[in-house]
């Protein structure tokens, strides 16, 4: 009887020992665990009417930051640029350029030059485009974006190419500054400026009725 109940007890512990030792996962089991998958946040979206306009962040030519989510609650146009550009040049020397961003500040609008051209391309370079600020009068900022990626990301074809970005941070409208790329309209129709039209709309609380044109000017010079 002695000799059974000690086999018994024996048994009893063994068994015991197997559930404590299954109960911990084996250094073989950690290493087949599957990791937790993590979501990375999505850094290249591109552009698109009537969604959330990208947010970015570029220096001015005085080195200062500048992001978009600055101007949060804003209505904003961004303008693509170039001082060596003919198209810029005229715009801004006596077509639609030379004074819009002055007046429509006027009604609380922010207004920011971007310039994606590349290091040695045409109209690259801070002085330079220093002097075109100035001799523009331009009080808007200068963005520079040397490596185009916010060029890309708004997908940014030619210099001027005018978008606009509601109080809401939607972008509503995307295209040329106005229907003259020679200067005049063609066909003898009636000058449009389509930024303009974009932002009397906006501040009516109206959809903007013409949200996409297309653009001309330089290429932008990635």
């Amino acid at each position: 009887m002695k000799n059974l109940n000690t086999w018994i007890a024996a048994g009893l512990g063994a068994i015991a020992l197997i559930a404590v030792a299954s109960a911990f996962p084996t250094s073989d089991e950690k290493k087949e665990t599957p990791p937790v998958k993590r979501e990375e946040p999505v850094t290249d979206v591109k552009a698109a009417l009537g969604k959330a306009a990208p947010d970015f962040e570029l220096k001015d030519l005085d080195g200062k930051v500048v992001k978009l989510s600055d101007y949060k609650g804003k209505t904003v146009v961004l303008e693509w640029f170039n001082p060596e550009c003919p198209y810029v040049v005229r715009l801004h020397g006596e077509g639609a350029l030379k004074d819009q961003a002055a007046r429509v500040a006027k009604d609380g609008v922010v207004w920011l030059a971007i310039n994606s051209g590349a290091a040695g391309k045409q109209g690259h370079g801070i002085e330079k485009n220093r002097k075109a600020k100035g001799d523009w009068k331009m009080a808007n900022p200068i963005l520079v974006d040397e490596k185009g990626e916010v060029g890309r990301r708004y997908e940014a074809k030619t210099t001027p190419h005018m978008y606009v970005i509601d109080t809401k941070g939607l972008l509503v409208y995307r295209g040329a500054i106005d229907n003259a790329p020679s200067g005049k309209p063609d066909n003898d129709e009636a000058l449009v400026n389509y930024v303009d039209a974009a932002l009397a709309d906006i501040k009516g609380g109206k959809p903007v009725a013409k949200s996409d044109t297309k653009a001309y000017g330089c290429n932008v010079k990635f």
